[in-house]
């Protein structure tokens, strides 16, 4: 997930830390993405203003 969004593993484990990222599921200890979610989460950062 995080070479489709083009940033690090740590951005996407403080995204979850701060609930700024898309959204995820624990399966076990793993943490998972689902597609929908993702291209969600991204359409909506393309209006989004950036502090």
């Amino acid at each position: 997930m995080a070479t489709f969004l083009g940033v690090p593993e740590k951005t996407l484990t403080q995204w979850r830390y701060v609930k700024t990222g898309p959204r995820w599921s624990k399966v076990g200890r793993h943490v998972r993405y689902r597609w929908e979610d993702v291209e969600k989460w991204v359409d909506a950062q393309a209006g989004a203003k950036v502090a």
